[in-house]
């Protein structure tokens, strides 16, 4: 005859007094509660394992943390698993190890590894920028939060006081960079899914806004205002070799004697200064030519052509062109990267080809065969361009601006 055990209650839970040795109080269907000499009372689960039928306990807590009512829950789950040949101990076990995966995958590791990734494919300055966002605006409040714990809630939440500013740009710049790191998130199994995909529309959109520039036909003062200016040569020099190799403002500021391929009358600028990661090649006119050895006394034995104020081993801060810009009247009118706008329209305006002109721009084609093809069609086409440009900035010089393309002194340097 089956020997029946009758359950336990509550009092006899909590009055079981402490013996020399350990004892059991058996609860039935597994469950028991283990006194130990110390007083303290422990739930356990003991179970046959599924297929290998070997004996095996499992604790539940400890009494009275765990109270009889929920050890009795927690038996009843095992006992479900064990009716699907489910192992409550391994099961457990691996719900632990889950979660403490779960846990040190936070926002903060998770970002670092895909930044490890990224940064390979954008511009250094460019994945500085994107990094000190993220440091900036989403570590201090998201950064420990593990990926799985992200909702569009949580995101937004945290967002909404750089929105309440007015910094819509940066909040879109942002949802950009999150997005990405959730989808690498679900791409290597932390997640299901990207839960983030909407957030963007949680804010208002912000406004497309253009570069300062100035019209093609008020070059001529800008020349004027900077000859008559009081800027270091550095400076100046900078502003102009900007203005006629029609590059970005950290590509200039960044310029390195050791990538100018004198032979060849060829500017190569390296991949990852770039802003698309892809190197750029800018012919030399004979006017930049004048514009480096009107440098190289300064700056010959450095590595950058244009030097820092301070330190003439480093290279000018990017923002210089913009506050020198300010600083002789053009607050609002004209910054540095809108010399690449004077240029793109100037050159539009007067029928070069608009292909070209986006080569020039480095604005790369996202077609491979193309943008190979162009890359060698375009150079000679782009020779002739720049030397008409800038002839066309050094006759701005005079107070003058000659719109014809075909100019008596137009000199076009062919190292063949």
């Amino acid at each position: 005859m089956a020997r029946i055990t009758t359950p336990l209650t509550n009092t006899e839970v909590k009055q079981a007094k402490p013996k020399d040795k350990e004892y059991n109080l058996v609860d039935g269907e597994g469950l028991m509660i283990r006194v130990k000499p110390n007083s303290s009372k422990l739930w356990l689960f003991n179970y046959y394992r599924p297929f290998t039928k070997k004996r095996a306990n499992i604790s539940f807590g400890k009494y009275p943390d765990v109270s009889l009512a929920d050890a009795r829950k927690k038996r009843t789950s095992a006992r479900n698993l064990l009716a699907k040949d489910i192992d409550p101990k391994t099961h457990k076990e691996k719900i632990t190890e889950n979660k403490k995966v779960e846990l040190s995958n936070t926002l903060i590791k998770v970002a670092t590894d895909w930044f490890e990734i990224k940064k390979k494919t954008i511009a250094t300055n460019t994945a500085k920028d994107t990094w000190n966002s993220l440091n900036n605006h989403i570590f201090p409040k998201l950064g420990n939060h593990p990926v799985t714990a992200l909702t569009p809630v949580i995101v937004i939440d945290a967002m909404k006081p750089i929105a309440n500013k007015g910094s819509l740009f940066v909040i879109k710049r942002l949802c950009q960079r999150l997005n990405e790191i959730m989808t690498y998130s679900a791409n290597v199994g932390l997640i299901d899914a990207n839960p983030l995909t909407g957030i963007l529309k949680a804010f208002e959109a912000p406004r497309k806004q253009h570069y300062p520039t100035i019209k093609p036909v008020e070059l001529p003062k800008l020349m004027a205002d900077l000859s008559y200016s009081t800027l270091r040569l550095v400076t100046r020099l900078l502003i102009e070799w900007q203005l006629h190799t029609m590059v970005r403002s950290n590509e200039a500021a960044t310029a390195k004697w050791a990538d100018i391929d004198v032979e060849n009358l060829c500017w190569r600028i390296p991949g990852d200064v770039m802003k698309m990661n892809k190197p750029h090649v800018v012919p030399l006119t004979p006017q930049t030519l004048a514009i480096l050895e009107r440098i190289k006394p300064v700056s010959a034995d450095n590595d950058y052509i244009f030097p820092a104020d301070r330190n003439l081993k480093g290279h000018a801060n990017r923002e210089s062109a913009n506050m020198a810009l300010k600083r002789i009247g053009y607050k609002n009118k004209l910054v540095a990267h809108g010399l690449r706008s004077l240029a793109s329209t100037t050159l539009n305006e007067q029928g070069f080809d608009p292909d070209v002109i986006e080569s020039a721009l480095a604005h790369v084609d996202k077609n491979e065969v193309r943008r190979a093809y162009n890359h060698a069609e375009y150079l000679e086409r782009r020779r002739v361009m720049m030397a008409w440009w800038s002839e066309h900035i050094e006759q701005a010089k005079t107070g003058k601006v000659n719109f014809n393309k075909t100019f008596t002194n137009l000199k076009v340097i062919n190292n063949g």
